[in-house]
């Protein structure tokens, strides 16, 4: 193994074991002991067009896989404002991603977590929340939040371990689709992809 190979193992090893920390603080605010694999963050990242020159919203960005498939994706780091509630994972993605924007904040308190930073329309939210720990009305005023910046086809994309959405479906205000599971992830996994349809 190269002095490169053991920096990475190194560094993937450190941040499971601070992902499993904070999954035990927090099992709840976390769901999952840890990280997502590059299969399942590449295929969420697939779903953000990289040339549009408006933001992308991330949420619960936890050590930044999400962040870094974004970023391979060909999105350039100061379209990225990333919400995160902790504040040793914040502390830890300033070191990590120079230029991406990490707000310390309530995914949940969408507008209030982005004012002042991202005041108009965006592109893409992209969401690790463990959305099947909320209730559903929680969840469906986080994606109405979210619609309200995003424009009719944009979208709000999401992964989930679960069989069902973890929003609650409203074909009069959005459109629901779903990709394959990834199964290279632990656990399986997929990707969950919302549109406004007005």
């Amino acid at each position: 193994m190269s002095s490169i190979q053991k920096r990475k193992f190194k560094a993937l090893v450190a941040d499971e074991v601070r992902f499993f920390r904070s999954w035990m603080g927090k099992p709840l605010s976390m769901g999952a002991v840890s990280p997502s694999g590059k299969a399942l963050t590449r295929l969420m990242a697939s779903f953000v067009d990289p040339n549009d020159p408006l933001p992308v919203i991330e949420l619960g960005p936890g050590t930044g896989v999400v962040t870094q498939a974004l970023l391979e994706r060909g999105v350039a780091p100061e379209r990225i404002a990333s919400i995160e509630y902790s504040a040793d994972f914040c502390r830890l993605l300033e070191t990590r991603f120079p230029g991406v924007r990490i707000i310390q904040g309530d995914a949940y308190a969408f507008d209030p977590s982005l004012a002042g930073i991202v005041d108009g329309p965006v592109s893409a939210v992209i969401s690790s929340l463990p959305l099947l720990t909320q209730p559903p009305k929680r969840r469906s005023a986080l994606i109405s939040a979210a619609f309200a910046r995003l424009k009719p086809g944009q979208p709000f994309i999401q992964f989930s371990y679960g069989l069902n959405s973890p929003i609650p479906p409203d074909p009069d205000l959005f459109s629901t689709s779903h990709t394959g599971w990834v199964m290279k992830n632990v656990p399986p996994a997929r990707v969950w992809i919302y549109r406004r349809t007005h």
